[in-house]
């Protein structure tokens, strides 16, 4: 299969002038701009929506697993300027869009679902000391969303969590939701006390007097630290509480969670609506899976999920006033945006001169400059070529998952290690690698933004080399790999399709109009709800998508089968490699006591040492 094609074009830098106070937009008159440099074009071309969207009584829009991508993606490689937008551009696209719905007298909900942490540096580059994301979500704050729900990153660590509820919910003012999550605090009494994140619900009437009830849940999450609380979404509408926020009917009920909207839990909770409301209409607003995605419960509810990384913008239109008196199915309409200038500014009727806010602009000044003070543009070295996660094969020259496992966790971890002369073999969990690492500069937000976690390599020794080449077939069997996924309830996918597509799919797409070359190749949707082929606001064709194993492992080394070897490993792989061990052989009973630390370089440093050590 081809590599990901990348055109030697270099994107253009943002130009910008200082911000003033306020939000007030800029006067579209040409003179009044005299002062302002204008924010340039990417270098590249970029395709428009090919139509407007659709408006109704009750609209939407729509941000989820954003994990810290808030200056854009801003690699020249396909198809990343259609995701180039930063979080500046989508506060003026916001308050354009507000505007808009004052001028139409509709009503315009901003909505996130969470999972705001890990993932570039903005969010997990801070100095020693600092808590992830509390810098960055200080510029998440000032937009100015309706309703947020908490997801599973901000609870995997109790700092983030205590960080959330003592400096980020405050500004939600009541809407921030966490219907099934708790923190365990100290009360003014000084004893341990369980209370909610956020809150259970809201209730709330829009500006056009629409009443609204609101909860935000999240999936039967487990892997959360100490001293927060998960509870499972079946127990949670059976709490009185939830029987009591539901009882009155309001106009609609919009939920909100970080939850997949297919084959997940949001049944159980549209369920227990359903059964004290029927008819009321429903507007669910997901996450988690990192895809866009969309179905129907029935035909007045509608769920939506948008996507990862600040590259996918969801909408969401309901005409509530006519189905307001009768039993009829309510007509929705959804569509998934890329996220730049380009398709703001056509869906706002701007130009590239009258776009951007004053508020705006100083976002993306203050996250500048916070990637500034963070150093993320300290170059390692320069990437010649892509390494992709999934448009190339696993195993091949264009994998990211084959560069990382058979090239730079050999050389980093032998730096400076007595234990290098010594055959190994090297595992990882693929899924820790977390996106593209693309032509170019290899600066620390990029090392950050591939491989954040700091996780440590663990070793077992001596043994067999015949034994220690059966544990990667053993662990990626379709039965442990399903056990793996049910328990991690995190079956992310790097891309919209979640298979190679077929061709005569593909021949299909490429005869749409504005298919076709390179600077087309983007997201192909195709979800559960209606007109599932015209979901996409933007038209493109497929990027290629290819499965890579759950576990992958270094090149065994060249030796007979009885030469002991050590088996190097994730740190959190241990326990579940001690079990394969002791069933893939009788002659040793392996214990944690057989595990001991193989080098102190974490996993977040590896692709900086490789790249200073090959890539200058």
């Amino acid at each position: 299969m081809i590599s990901k094609l990348t055109p030697a074009i270099l994107l253009g830098l943002a130009l910008r002038c200082a911000a003033c106070a306020g939000d007030h937009l800029h006067a579209r008159d040409g003179h009044a701009h005299q002062h302002v440099e204008r924010r340039e074009y990417p270098q590249v071309p970029l395709a428009p929506p090919y139509r407007p969207l659709v408006w109704g009584d009750l609209n939407v829009i729509h941000t989820t697993d954003t994990h810290g991508w808030l200056l854009g993606h801003q690699k020249s490689s396909w198809a990343e300027p259609y995701y180039s937008g930063d979080l500046g551009d989508f506060s003026s696209f916001v308050t354009h869009m507000k505007q808009i719905a004052l001028h139409k007298n509709v009503d315009l909900l901003l909505i996130d679902s969470g999972d705001l942490h890990d993932g570039t540096g903005l969010s997990d580059g801070y100095p020693p000391g600092d808590v992830d994301a509390h810098e960055s979500n200080k510029f998440v704050e000032r937009l100015p969303y309706d309703l947020m729900t908490i997801g599973n990153h901000e609870l995997y660590g109790y700092a983030d969590t205590y960080d959330m509820y003592t400096n980020f919910v405050p500004h939600l003012a009541g809407r921030y939701l966490t219907s099934n999550v708790n923190i365990t605090v100290f009360n003014s009494d000084g004893k341990p006390e369980s209370v909610p994140v956020g809150n259970r619900y809201a209730k709330f009437t829009t500006r056009k007097g629409r009443r609204i009830t609101s909860l935000g849940v999240i999936f039967n999450f487990t892997g959360n630290d100490m001293n927060t609380t998960v509870q499972a979404v079946g127990d949670m509408v059976k709490e009185q509480w939830f029987v009591e926020v539901i009882a009155e009917e309001p106009d609609a009920f919009v939920l909100i969670g970080h939850m997949p909207v297919s084959n997940n839990s949001w049944p159980t909770v549209v369920n227990a609506v359903r059964a004290v409301h029927p008819l009321t209409p429903i507007l669910i607003f997901g996450g988690h899976t990192h895809i866009r995605d969309c179905t129907q419960y029935d035909g007045r509810s509608m769920a939506m999920e948008s996507g990862r990384y600040m590259e996918t913008i969801g909408w969401m239109s309901a005409d509530l006033h006519a189905a307001k008196h009768n039993r009829d199915n309510v007509t929705f309409t959804r569509r998934y945006l890329d996220q730049n200038r380009v398709t703001y500014e056509y869906h706002t009727r701007t130009s590239n001169r009258s776009f951007d806010t004053d508020h705006g602009r100083s976002i993306t000044r203050g996250l500048e400059e916070l990637a500034a003070r963070f150093n993320l543009s300290h170059l390692y070295g320069t990437a010649q070529q892509d390494y992709t996660l999934s448009y190339n094969p696993y195993p091949s020259n264009g994998s990211l998952v084959s560069l990382f496992i058979e090239d730079a966790v050999p050389y980093a971890l032998a730096i400076n290690n007595t234990r290098a002369s010594i055959p190994n073999i090297m595992i990882i969990d693929s899924w820790a690698l977390r996106f593209d690492l693309l032509k170019g500069s290899f600066t620390k937000n990029d090392q950050l933004t591939i491989m954040p976690y700091q996780d440590s390599f663990l070793y077992i020794a001596n043994v067999t080399s015949a034994i220690a080449n059966q544990l990667l077939p053993a662990m990626n069997k379709p039965m442990a790999i399903q056990q793996k996924r049910d328990e991690t309830q995190a079956v992310f996918s790097s891309h919209e399709i979640g298979d190679t597509p077929d061709s005569a799919w593909l021949e299909e797409i490429d005869d749409r109009p504005g298919a076709g070359g390179q600077a087309s190749f983007g997201y192909v949707t195709r979800d559960s709800c209606p007109d599932a082929d015209h979901a996409d606001d933007t038209l493109h064709t497929p990027l290629p998508n290819y499965d890579v194993p759950f576990y992958v492992g270094s090149k065994p080394p060249n030796v007979t089968a009885d030469t002991p070897i050590d088996v190097v490993f994730l740190n959190f792989l241990g326990k579940e490699i001690i079990g394969i061990l002791n069933g893939l052989q009788k002659d040793k009973t392996y214990t944690m006591a057989d595990v001991s630390s193989y080098s102190p370089t974490l996993a977040s440093d590896i692709l900086g040492l490789y790249a200073q050590g090959m890539w200058n």
